[in-house]
């Protein structure tokens, strides 16, 4: 798997934990405060579309988890 499959990976996962954590009807609700996290997890997300960078990616990268090597997949 590539550094971009992780970070669509990792903030999807941290998108719904955050969301049953924070939406009253769910059954593991803990605080409404949880859904602040799931705010910071697509604004991140939306500034890396613009800037192409992510903490995440970083650490990824450090890793050694590979990049991809296409721009777009045929």
């Amino acid at each position: 798997m590539t550094v971009e499959r992780y970070i669509r990976i990792f903030a999807g996962l941290f998108i719904l934990i955050s969301l049953a954590l924070g939406v009253e009807a769910s059954p593991l609700f803990v605080s409404p405060w949880w859904l602040a996290f799931t705010a910071f997890v697509g604004l991140n997300l939306f500034q890396f579309g613009f800037t192409n960078f992510c903490p995440l990616a970083l650490i990824l990268k450090k890793l050694g988890v590979p990049e991809s090597k296409l721009a777009c997949a045929n």
